[in-house]
C-alpha cells in the first residue's frame, strides 16, 4: 500500500461562510454540489457540510464522541487496491464504517474508523486521477 492522505476534508455548519472564511486566507476554493475543493499542495482540503460528511462516513454524529467532523482520504488507482486497503485495515483493527462500494461521484470507495476513531476514506476517484508521486490535482470544476 502507498502511504499517503490525498484529501482532508473539514465538516462545517455553514459550507458559504467557511470557505468566505478560507478565501479571505488567501485560498482559491471552487464549490461543486456544495463541496468546496481547494488545491493545497499535492492534495485537496475539502469543506462540506459536517452531517453530510458525518453520513457519507457511516458515522452517526452527536455531542458525546461520535463524529470529529473530519475525515482523511487515501487516494487509490483502482476499485480492488480500495477493496484490499479496507480490508488490510479492518485485520490491522479498523471499524469499517462503509464497505467499499461504487459512489454518488462516479468512483468507488469504503470508510474505516481507526482505533482512535478517526475516518479514512479510501478512494477510487477517477476524476482525481494520481501523478505518479500519488499527489492529486484538484479538476477544473467550471471546464466540465
Amino acid at each position: 500500500m502507498e502511504r499517503r492522505v490525498s484529501l482532508i476534508t473539514v465538516g462545517v455548519v455553514d459550507v458559504r461562510r467557511a470557505r468566505a472564511f478560507y478565501e479571505r486566507l488567501g485560498w482559491q476554493g471552487q464549490e461543486v454540489e456544495e463541496t468546496v475543493f481547494f488545491q493545497a499542495g499535492g492534495i485537496a482540503f475539502v469543506l462540506w457540510g459536517r452531517d453530510k460528511l458525518a453520513r457519507d462516513c457511516g458515522i452517526t454524529d452527536g455531542p458525546a464522541g461520535g463524529f470529529s467532523g473530519v475525515a482523511l482520504a487515501h487516494n487509490v488507482r483502482s476499485e480492488a487496491e480500495v477493496d484490499d486497503v479496507v480490508a488490510m485495515a479492518e485485520r490491522a483493527g479498523a471499524t469499517v464504517t462503509r464497505p467499499p462500494a461504487k459512489t454518488f461521484y462516479g468512483g468507488y470507495a469504503g470508510v474505516f474508523t481507526d482505533l482512535d476513531g478517526h475516518a479514512w476514506e479510501i478512494a477510487y476517484n477517477p476524476g482525481f486521477p494520481l501523478a505518479a508521486d500519488g499527489s492529486i490535482t484538484v479538476p477544473d470544476f467550471a471546464a466540465g
